[in-house]
């Protein structure tokens, strides 16, 4: 892990212009291929199935180097190791669908996106209406038990260029063909199609502020065969818990480490500059009022790291912290605002 970081993770640093990525409004065709190449995209994936298998710890310090580089490639990086079709399924995931389909993750040959925010719902996954009624319908020339899916979800990072979408949605069960006739309402499920597949619609592109790729989806009666839930039939309705433990993991990783390296740079580049910058033959980082700014530049950055830390740790012995998580996304992403805010 440590080698990664100081070669490959040095080497995509070296790489990027952030310059260039804005004039761009995305990474340069280099970039792209050596994310892939040097399995970037991989990071959490089994080595069995081609990944590198990495700490959370880990996972959590390349992000924070790249963040430190440029959020756009950060955030593309961030993705598929973070809540995605990746992370579910080597969590949850069959047999089949792990050898279908974390190969191709791991390489970047497939490139996943997972569709949870809507236009009425964000992280609350409980408050998605988008909807699968499970019936009867022709694939691949037979007829098979699937589902009908309609869906609508907004702000769906790597969408735009994504091969593969994951779904969450509420599971309706009316007819009783997974087998319990008394049930009808299963709740969240979670499934995972190609992103071409008939009917899925990826819309025009958002415009978030950095520009990573970022995306509507769309689908209307949407059918897909019942396999294709993440997990099998016997994780319809599963879905809560699988979305908790894996934001447990990705607001406990992702956020902290952009959070961090965010405020990293502030304090790096707003102290130097307090340093060089002189006014009444004194550098201004000596003036009371500048002072008071960057301690807490300083203060709130020490903080963010040592709450990183600590998620990360947590996580490396195996524990599934999903509250603290969310608080650690919650407090470090406010902290990353005002740090940004001082500076300027």
């Amino acid at each position: 892990e440590q080698a990664y970081l100081d070669n490959e993770v040095e080497g995509l640093c070296r790489l990027i212009d952030d310059w260039d990525v804005h004039q761009r409004q995305d990474l340069s065709p280099e970039t792209w291929d050596y994310l892939r190449k040097h399995g970037f995209f991989g990071l959490i994936i089994p080595e069995e199935f081609g990944g590198r298998h990495f700490s959370p710890y880990a996972q959590s310090r390349v992000m924070g180097k790249i963040a430190s580089r440029s959020i756009a490639a950060a955030v593309t990086a961030m993705v598929p190791n973070s809540l995605g079709p990746g992370e579910l399924l080597v969590k949850y995931g069959t047999e089949e669908q792990k050898k279908r389909w974390l190969p191709g993750l791991a390489e970047g040959s497939e490139l996943p996106c997972f569709g949870l925010t809507g236009p009425e719902a964000g992280s609350d996954a409980g408050a998605i209406p988008d909807l699968g009624v499970v019936c009867k319908g022709e694939f691949e020339g037979e007829e098979v038990v699937g589902l009908k899916l309609t869906f609508s979800k907004r702000w769906i990072t790597l969408a735009p260029v994504a091969t593969v979408v994951g779904l969450a949605f509420q599971l309706r069960d009316p007819d009783g063909l997974l087998g319990d006739s008394d049930t009808v309402d299963y709740g969240i499920t979670c499934a995972l199609l190609p992103a071409d597949h008939p009917g899925v619609e990826i819309g025009a592109r958002h415009d978030p502020g950095s520009p990573f790729m970022n995306g509507p989806i769309k689908g209307e009666d949407v059918f897909i065969p019942v396999d294709w839930i993440i997990g099998g039939p016997e994780m319809a309705g599963k879905g809560w818990r699988m979305l908790i433990e894996c934001l447990g993991a990705g607001r406990g990783v992702s956020l902290p480490s952009l959070a961090t390296a965010s405020g990293e740079m502030c304090y790096l580049n707003v102290g130097a500059y307090a340093r060089i910058r002189r006014q009444f033959k004194l550098p201004i980082g000596r003036f009371e009022g500048v002072e008071e700014a960057l301690a807490r530049i300083g203060g709130y950055t020490y903080m963010m790291d040592a709450a990183r830390t600590l998620t990360a740790q947590a996580l490396d012995r195996g524990e599934k912290p999903s509250v603290i998580s969310a608080i650690v996304k919650y407090n470090l992403t406010e902290s990353m605002r005002k740090v940004v805010n001082l500076s300027l």
